[in-house]
This record gives C-alpha cells, structure tokens and sequence, in this order.
C-alpha cells in the first residue's frame, strides 16, 4: 500500500494524544497495541490510507515517544 502525506493537523493531534496520555500506558504498551492505543484516540474520520500512513509513522517513533514519556515522569 502507498503511503500519502499525514497532514499536519492529524500530527498535531497525534502529539496531543502522546502529551494526555498516562506515562504508565506509553511505557507499559508494547509497540503494536501502544499504535493502537494512539490511533483509536485520534480523529476516526481518517481513510484507511491516512491510517496505513499514521500507523506506519507512529511505529517508526515509538521509541521517541517512551523517551518522552520518561522524560516527563521524571
């Protein structure tokens, strides 16, 4: 499948989600249910390409995103 560009206000809100989310759940997720658990909070009117593609970047910034839930347990 191809992935089409994420548009910035779906990152915004992907980054959103990361910062309200609990540092127990980004840390305690492995990486495949933590996406999940990111994607369902995020606006369900995404086409399934935009899901491919959000999916795909959030996979690729797990660790970033347990970095920065460390950080902020901290």
């Amino acid at each position: 499948m191809k992935l089409c560009p994420v548009n910035s206000k779906i990152l915004r809100q992907l980054w959103s989600v990361v910062e309200q989310t609990q540092t127990s759940t980004l840390l305690g997720l492995d990486d495949a249910d933590l996406v999940q658990q990111l994607l369902q909070q995020i606006d369900s009117t995404l086409s399934n390409e935009e899901v491919y593609t959000l999916s795909s970047y959030i996979f690729s910034r797990t660790n970033l995103i347990r970095d920065l839930a460390i950080a902020r347990g901290v």
